[in-house]
């Protein structure tokens, strides 16, 4: 089992984790008021990157959580950082939601320049048939082409939304290239950014989520997990799975009970 005590920053997922749908779960704030008192950090991390912060903070706050824009990475973030930190053009095609928009072009980038020189992708829940056709005229291009996640599908009340993974395949069928990066998890670079915006190494950071897929995959590259019950995974999906995450709980109550006594 993973020695959960020597965490310092818990990376946590949000829907299915801190909350299920308009429900919060059980001992959720609880466990952030525990992360104050024994001087860890947290941070919600999440791929969906069509929200911005700000939104992603009023939906934690409206469950009582005292969170700021700090508290929140998102893959936008991450996406982000990978363009400044591999030198890529401020002129880019970026498809994506007003939100993603309006992030990339306050961190200095053309988001619909006239000759890109990069093409990013977001969940875009915006998409039109007029994007597919830029997005696919572009990356046949051959212009580097980046995704800010992999998921296939994002769950909603009552179902789901094809998500960013299911463009990728449209792009793939109509050019026959995929991204030359996918930045969100299960992929290491979201964690490694993580890690270095907050100060902690990566062995020493533990991501916290319900799916076994992108959360607790995330820890081939070296972080910690803890797999929660209270989400998209039953124990029957445990078991047929080939990953082991370091911790399973039942929920955040029962990780905090396991850092209390740790």
């Amino acid at each position: 089992m993973y020695d959960i005590k020597n965490t310092r920053l818990f990376l946590l997922d949000m829907d299915g984790t801190f909350y299920l749908g308009e429900t919060l779960l059980p001992g959720a704030l609880e466990f952030l008021a525990l992360c104050r008192e024994t001087g860890r950090q947290f941070a919600f991390l999440t791929n969906n990157s069509s929200r911005s912060k700000a939104d992603y903070v009023a939906r934690l706050r409206g469950f009582g959580a005292q969170v700021t824009e700090r508290d929140v990475f998102t893959s936008g973030d991450a996406t982000l950082l990978y363009l400044a930190e591999h030198g890529f053009p401020k002129e880019i095609l970026l498809i994506g939601t007003p939100s993603l928009e309006e992030q990339f072009r306050g961190a200095g980038y053309t988001v619909r320049a006239e000759r890109p020189g990069t093409v990013v992708l977001g969940f875009d829940t915006t998409i039109t048939y007029e994007k597919l056709t830029l997005l696919c005229d572009a990356v046949r291009t051959g212009l580097p082409y980046i995704a800010t996640h992999p998921d296939l599908n994002c769950p909603v009340a009552g179902g789901f939304l094809p998500d960013i993974g299911a463009v990728i395949a449209f792009v793939k069928a109509s050019t026959g290239r995929e991204p030359d990066a996918v930045i969100g998890k299960p992929n290491a670079y979201i964690a490694r950014a993580a890690a270095q915006k907050y100060g902690a190494a990566l062995e020493d950071v533990c991501m916290v989520g319900d799916r076994l897929y992108t959360d607790i995959a995330l820890g081939a590259c070296g972080c910690g997990t803890a797999l929660v019950l209270c989400g998209e995974t039953t124990p029957a999906d445990l078991a047929a799975c080939g990953l082991v995450p370091g911790v399973v709980c039942a929920d955040l109550a029962e990780l905090g009970t396991l850092l209390r006594n740790s």
